[in-house]
């Protein structure tokens, strides 16, 4: 008997490591950031820390955005977007997350708002797996965060619809459009598709776009700031 008992958990420790190992091949293989994102880290608006990018704007804010990462997605591949929210006058932070996935500290962002009590307006987003924990996190936190920004995502939790935002690509083959909640904040991106929303080339499985990377990301910012900006005024 003991010696089944042996077998029986040196073949669930086997599982269990293999498991482990599989996992850990699948998720460091990831998508790099290009050099134009890489370029965004020398300049003076950015500074990075061990786990977090801080953007910030020429002028005095009292806005943040909080951006989490696309899951096997270099974080620093969301730069030249965030840096596109900055010019609009708002202070954004990029976590780093373990392994590339949001999952795994996906309340990050308790840490960032307590670290910056000089901002009154919290705005939490992100982009495919990334965009759907900032969501859970903001269901969970209703009382600290004033909007949500989902980029290739749908909403996941119970989150205040007109306080939300969904932007996707029309050519987007990533996102489970059927999740959709069919709301007047939901905008679909003509010619765009998942993967340009960061600098990071073409994602696996994804539509090709018609339009540019530098275009989707600039629609993306003019309806991020036209949603902040009417959300703060009412």
């Amino acid at each position: 008997m003991k010696k089944i008992i042996k077998k029986l958990s040196l073949t669930i420790v086997f599982i269990v490591l293999l498991a482990i190992t599989t996992f850990l091949i699948y998720a460091l293989n990831y998508y790099k950031a290009d050099e134009t994102a890489k370029t965004i880290l020398t300049n003076e608006n950015v500074i990075k820390e061990k786990n977090l990018i801080t953007l910030y704007p020429e002028t005095d804010s009292n806005t943040g955005i909080i951006f989490y990462p696309g899951a096997k997605v270099e974080y620093i591949s969301y730069l030249p977007l965030l840096n596109k929210l900055t010019e609009q006058g708002y202070i954004c932070f990029l976590p780093k997350m373990p392994l590339n996935f949001a999952f795994f500290n996906y309340d990050v962002a308790n840490d960032i708002i307590a670290n910056n009590p000089n901002i009154e307006n919290w705005y939490i987003g992100g982009h495919s797996l990334g965009g759907a924990m900032s969501s859970y996190y903001a269901s969970k936190n209703l009382d600290k965060i004033d909007g949500v920004i989902l980029l290739g995502a749908y909403v996941y939790g119970d989150i205040p619809l007109d306080e939300t935002i969904v932007l996707y690509g029309s050519e987007d083959l990533i996102l489970n459009k059927e999740k959709l909640k069919n709301t007047d904040n939901e905008i679909e991106i003509k010619g765009g598709n998942h993967s340009m929303f960061g600098n990071y080339g073409h994602q696996k499985n994804d539509g090709k776009g018609t339009i540019t990377r530098e275009e989707q990301q600039e629609i993306t910012v003019n309806f991020i700031n036209e949603f902040i900006t009417k959300n703060l005024k009412s």
